[in-house]
């Protein structure tokens, strides 16, 4: 019974494998029949249907094309075997080239650009705020010991001009020095010129200027009290002298900032540094004053970039009639760049971004593609400057290469699946790289 039962679970076994086979089999057949009545469609030339008639010219890795190995071996990048590239094939031993016909080209929407030579002098807009020129600024000093006696300049910000009166200063030190130079003044007889031009030393040594000796010589009496003016025209943005208060030889009383030209405190992303150099023509617009430019140029490009915003400041230096800009206020600036020399140039949109590359599609002959590494740099009105990787007159793809790039990728994997085991170390030891 047991037998019987066994003999019937082993003969359904057999039916159902040679049903699966079958069925495995007309798939198969159809599959291929489905592949070779398919028109247009993409492909890459294998290396195998050659490797038989023709000479490997060298071998590289599917993922990195452009190394090149004089003898086989495993890839120094991939846990790979390196492909032979055979003579003869135009590219086509290539996994990374696709062909593609016109019929599937014009419906991918393939289009292509020719690498062309030329400047990027495009403008570089900027934001930024006005501020104090740092060089334009007067600063006010007690140069004896007195007190504050009257102030004149009462808030800071009030504006001044160069000669304008700050304050009124009682100045103690000065009485004896100036009662010594009248003294030697009203002697009479030979040798008081010496005693005269030493009084009149003494006073200078006190801090008393040259006018206020004249005044002193001129007058006949002693003048305890010094009014200090302005030494230029400006704001007072620091004010620290009270009515009052006892002063110091030295002390700071006034900071005055002058508003003929002042500081525009800008920031450019740090890609945008290598077309910006000092003495750059610059033209400003604030929104306060609607209709007004303000034209100035690069003072200096301060070294250091902002961690949180990878930006540089840029210090721009702009003359400012009438005192209309305001430190504080905010101000848009378009920066024309020297004119730079003649570099290779592509439409931006060729460029293909991996995160590690970038990768430029570019069209072969008989309808072929490859994907191509380049180095870019400057970017500006759509078009990347190319440092290396193209030549000039090449064709690029500019619409479409994402769908070609995808299947180059899928060839090259194709081929990583179906490479032969890795062969042992000893066989990868002469294999050489070939720039």
């Amino acid at each position: 019974m047991k037998q019987t039962k066994f003999s019937a679970a082993a003969a359904l076994l057999l039916t159902a494998i040679a049903a699966g086979y079958g069925l495995y089999s007309i798939g198969l057949q159809r599959g291929r029949a489905l592949q070779t009545s398919l028109p247009g469609a993409m492909s890459a030339t294998p290396n195998a249907a050659t490797s038989s008639s023709k000479q490997a010219l060298y071998w590289h890795d599917p993922m990195y094309p452009t190394q090149k190995f004089d003898k086989p071996g495993k890839s120094p990048f991939m846990d790979m075997q390196l492909v032979p590239v055979y003579g003869g094939d135009d590219g086509a031993g290539d996994d990374s080239t696709v062909a593609i016909t016109p019929g599937i080209q014009q419906n991918l929407g393939v289009r292509t650009a020719a690498v062309a030579r030329g400047k990027l002098a495009a403008a570089v807009l900027a934001a930024g705020s006005v501020a104090y020129d740092e060089r334009d600024v007067a600063l006010v000093q007690a140069r004896s010991n007195g007190y504050v006696e009257r102030l004149y300049v009462k808030a800071p910000y009030d504006p001044v001009k160069k000669g304008q009166p700050l304050l009124a200063l009682y100045v103690p030190d000065w009485i004896a020095a100036q009662e010594e130079f009248l003294s030697a003044k009203r002697l009479q007889g030979a040798g008081t010129e010496g005693l005269v031009d030493a009084a009149r030393q003494r006073m200078r040594l006190s801090g008393m200027g040259d006018e206020q000796i004249r005044e002193v010589e001129a007058s006949g009496a002693v003048q305890a009290r010094v009014t200090i003016t302005a030494p230029a025209s400006g704001v007072v943005s620091e004010l620290d002298a009270r009515v009052g208060m006892t002063v110091a030889s030295g002390a700071a009383l006034f900071r005055i900032n002058g508003l003929a030209t002042v500081w525009l405190l800008a920031d450019i992303p740090e890609s945008a540094a290598a077309r910006v150099a000092p003495g750059a023509a610059v033209e400003a617009r604030a929104p306060a004053l609607p209709g007004t430019v303000f034209k100035g140029r690069v003072n200096a490009i301060l070294p250091q970039v902002d961690a949180a915003t990878r930006t540089l400041k840029l210090r721009i230096e702009l003359a400012n009639p009438g005192a209309r800009l305001l430190p504080g206020m905010f101000a848009t600036v378009n920066i024309t760049p020297a004119d730079g020399s003649e570099m290779l140039l592509v439409p931006s949109e060729a460029i293909i971004q991996t995160g590690t590359r970038s990768v430029v599609m570019t069209a072969q002959a008989h309808g072929k593609f490859l994907p191509v590494d380049v180095e870019t740099g400057a970017e500006a009105n759509g078009q990347t400057e190319i440092r290396s990787g193209l030549t000039l007159g090449q064709q690029v793809v500019v619409s479409g290469q994402f769908l070609i790039d995808s299947d180059a990728s899928l060839r090259g994997t194709a081929t990583r699946m179906s490479a032969a085991p890795p062969t042992p170390p000893s066989s990868n030891v002469n294999a050489g790289a070939r720039q």
